[in-house]
């Protein structure tokens, strides 16, 4: 029997009445019994093509949810290495905190250093001063020295003349002396040989004279007895007349005799006299000599006196010398230092200022990343809205309770994405406020610096035309001082060239000194070297300590960074079955209430398990202050979870559970490694802390 197949649907007010009026109240057919067959064979050939699309809805079923529990899973796993990683950011930025207080530490010792460098340069140019004036003075003691030393030379070579003069003088008038007192002696002595001779002949003289008188008593008693004879008394006469001549000549000769006897007295008293005036002489030039050399030792104490003041003030000059030298050098040693450290500090400070410029750069990037996954976010949500709209059309109750349901959402939405900007904002103007406080310090910093430069350049220069203008009237008053100590230091030079005799024999001693102490100089510097090498040793540590930290910051980004694609990845995938899960409610009215019940129990425990995943990971990015990109992956979860938590309580429409599968290996080790990785950075870092 052929069924007839009406042309033209029917009109809008017949399908409107109700079906008390279009069916017979006998029979309880209907009169539009024909319209009514055609609407059954669209309904069953809708059911048809259900049937053939739940043909193999069992077994996708049950791939979906073992996808879906292996995305649990693996959701799980990454929730909690994003804990664990939040912790270790955590810890990263109390250890940032740690470095800029570490900064502001090295700021105030860079600030103590610059007064010490300040302080030290004062103290140099007192030095300074100290030892040009010492240096002036030991130039004029070395510019004198050669003349002082010809000086010496040629008063030794006088004093050499003339004591060997002296010597010989001496020698001269001993011998003198000695031929005067010899031949005053041998006169003396042939003196007293001839006044005894000449008393000798006295004696025989006057013995011949009592002789003649004898005799001419003698002949007077024979002219008296020989009166009578003429002859004999001619003859006694004649003999009288010659003796009379001979005593005559005798008498002369007597007093010739007496006047070379006064004569030989008074040469012996001129002789005496001459010997006292000779022994006077002699004892005058003994006492001279005793004077000269009385004065010979004063003046040689008193030189050596002389000479030990003048070494000693050269000892202690050359130890001042030595010491401002020794100053001079810690002075120069310490400004190194300072410019070692300054330098350190300055390559430090221009480490972190590019730490700090990479990490904005990181915010800035992250920034980027949130307003990228916001946009997909975004788009997301309105392509499922608009895929919801288009699918919900022809349901009024669906409609309202979608609109209501997003509404909800979008307020949800709303509301957390004004929270979180809110958030970041402030974070963001924090740091910004941070780093604008670090950067005007150190512009100030810089400025002062760079003012005190010139202040200090011209103070410098000024002290030294100070320092000119009174070196040179130093040098005028010394040059008058000069031009009037010239004579003074022609005697001084005298002395100090004796001086400088046993200053060069000290100056030698105090070489050998210096060669010790410079041997000892040098055993410190090579300690110094050696603990310079052991500095730069634990530099080039921390050097390659922070590169490990820098690998492994730049590790732990591409971690997250491949975390939020997997997590992506996973989003991706919750949508997707997010829209078969929609599909099979649309036809979920012919299959039994059990798999319903079943599916439905599965579906809210998986929905249970990634709305608390995405509660977590929310919790971690309010907690973590630099960490935006891990919240706004937990924020899309949470957002997507109450979504299909209220599908599913609309629907109530689910699959069934089914066993989780175990997770695959390669993943889990690199998971595990990377997690071995950090607690080894974050150990090293808690240990050099």
């Amino acid at each position: 029997m052929d069924r007839h197949v009406p042309m033209h649907a029917l009109p809008e007010e017949i399908q409107k009445m109700s079906r008390d009026e279009t069916v017979c109240k006998y029979c309880g057919v209907s009169y539009l019994i024909l319209h009514e067959f055609k609407l059954m064979e669209d309904k069953v050939k809708a059911m048809e093509k259900e049937m053939k699309f739940y043909e193999g809805s069992v077994e996708r079923e049950k791939r979906l949810q073992a996808q879906l529990q292996c995305l649990s899973r693996d959701f799980e796993q990454r929730t909690a290495d994003s804990e664990s990683k939040t912790e270790r950011i955590n810890n990263l930025t109390v250890q940032l905190k740690d470095k800029q207080n570490e900064l502001q530490n090295l700021n105030e010792a860079l600030r103590c250093f610059q007064e010490e460098k300040e302080v030290a340069y004062k103290k140099l140019q007192l030095f300074r001063k100290r030892l040009e004036n010492h240096r002036l003075t030991l130039s004029k003691t070395l510019s004198l020295l050669p003349f002082i030393r010809r000086e010496l030379v040629s008063i030794k070579e006088v004093a050499s003349n003339k004591l060997d003069n002296w010597t010989g003088l001496r020698e001269e008038i001993f011998l003198q002396i000695k031929t005067i007192s010899k031949d005053a002696s041998t006169e003396v002595s042939r003196l007293n040989q001839r006044l005894a001779e000449f008393q000798r002949d006295k004696v025989s003289l006057q013995e011949e004279v009592k002789h003649l008188k004898l005799v001419s008593d003698a002949v007077e008693l024979k002219s008296q007895q020989l009166q009578t004879s003429l002859q004999q008394e001619n003859e006694l006469q004649n003999r009288c007349h010659e003796l009379q001549k001979e005593t005559l000549d005798l008498t002369n000769q007597v007093e010739t005799i007496g006047l070379k006897f006064q004569k030989a007295t008074a040469e012996m008293g001129h002789y005496k006299k001459l010997l006292m005036m000779k022994s006077k002489e002699v004892d005058i030039c003994q006492s001279e000599l005793q004077k000269l050399e009385y004065e010979n030792g004063m003046s040689k104490s008193r030189l050596t006196k002389d000479l030990k003041e003048k070494e000693e003030s050269l000892l202690v000059c050359q130890q001042v010398c030595k010491r401002l030298q020794e100053e001079v050098a810690e002075k120069e040693k310490q400004e190194e230092d300072l410019k070692r450290r300054t330098s350190c500090s300055e390559s430090e400070l221009e480490t972190i200022k590019t730490l700090l410029r990479h990490r904005e750069e990181e915010v800035v990037m992250l920034k980027q990343e949130r307003e990228l996954m916001q946009i997909s976010h975004q788009n997301k949500t309105e392509q499922l809205q608009e895929a919801l709209n288009q699918k919900i059309l022809n349901e009024d109750n669906w409609r309202e309770k979608m609109e209501i349901g997003l509404a909800k959402h979008q307020a949800r939405h709303t509301e957390e994405i004004f929270r979180l900007k809110e958030d970041a904002r402030m974070e963001l103007d924090i740091e910004r406020q941070k780093h604008q406080e670090l950067i005007a310090k150190y512009q100030k910093d810089q400025e002062e610096l760079q003012m005190k430069i010139p202040e200090l350049i011209s103070s410098a220069i000024n002290s030294l035309r100070m320092e000119v203008g009174i070196l040179k009237n130093q040098l005028q008053e010394a040059q008058i001082k000069l031009t009037e100590k010239d004579g003074d230091k022609e005697e001084e030079m005298r002395s100090l060239k004796r001086l400088v005799t046993k200053l060069e024999f000290q100056l030698k001693k105090e070489q050998n000194n210096s060669d010790s102490l410079s041997e000892g100089m040098r055993k410190e510097i090579k300690e110094k070297s050696d603990e310079l090498e052991k500095l730069t040793q634990e530099q080039t540590e921390l050097i390659q300590n922070l590169s490990q930290a820098q690998e492994e910051n730049s590790l732990l980004q591409e971690t997250v960074r491949r975390e939020c694609e997997e997590r992506y990845e996973l989003t991706e995938a919750l949508t997707q079955a997010r829209e078969q899960v929609l599909e099979l409610k649309r036809l979920s009215g012919n299959f039994p209430l059990s798999q319903c019940s079943l599916s439905q129990g599965s579906l809210t425990s998986c929905a249970a398990l990634v709305s608390n995943h995405g509660q977590k990971s929310l919790m971690s990015s309010n907690s973590g202050k630099g960490i935006t990109h891990l919240g706004l992956c937990g924020i899309s979860r949470a957002a997507n979870v109450p979504a299909f938590n209220k599908h599913k309580s609309s629907g109530k429409v689910g699959l069934p559970a089914l066993t989780p599968p175990h997770p695959p290996r390669g993943r889990a080790s690199s998971v595990n490694e990377s997690k071995n990785r950090i607690a080894a950075v974050i150990r090293r870092q808690l240990s050099q802390l």
